[in-house]
């Protein structure tokens, strides 16, 4: 009875390992890919904020990093990730009752062009966009590093999913 067991435990263990063996947490599967690539994301927006393409770019970088066992490459990734920021904007979003702004909304907007070189059907040129909503009475400068923290896990979470999750 012992010996079966073992045996049947042995064979669960087995059969599971080999089963989770192409998916992971994260949803990709195989990702038939060693490396990545993330190039710079130029600012086109007609506003220009200092510092937004680096900041976007190096998000981008980090959360492919931490999602995935992909390599980061400078040149000839598996996978290239490419684009420009095309959207920076701050508008109101409801009025009180003396017709000024209660709320407004900063919306950042990146056109991605993404190539994987093993599987070319899955290229893809999207424009992803998120916003951040504060309050009328603050001044966008003292919330921008949150408002760019949010949007930008947005925006990663969806280019993610688009391009390696097929979500």
């Amino acid at each position: 009875m012992k010996k079966i067991k073992i045996i049947i435990t042995t064979l669960v263990i087995a059969i599971s390992m080999v089963s989770c063996g192409i998916y992971n947490f994260t949803g990709t599967g195989d990702l038939n890919a060693k490396t990545y690539q993330v190039n710079f994301f130029q600012n086109n927006a007609p506003i220009v904020e200092p510092g937004l393409s680096r900041d976007f770019t190096l998000s981008l970088q980090d959360f492919i990093q931490n999602q995935t066992s992909l390599d980061l490459v400078r040149s000839n990734g598996d996978l290239v990730y490419e684009g420009e920021i095309v959207e920076y904007r701050v508008s109101p979003m409801s009025a009180t009752a003396n017709n000024t702004a209660a709320q407004n909304r900063l919306t950042i907007g990146v056109q991605v062009r993404f190539t994987h070189k093993n599987r070319p059907e899955d290229d893809f040129d999207k424009r992803f966009s998120f916003f951040f909503d504060y309050p009328a009475t603050t001044q966008l400068p003292s919330v921008q590093a949150t408002a760019f923290q949010e949007i930008f896990e947005r925006l990663n979470l969806d280019i993610f999913n688009a391009s390696l999750a097929k979500w």
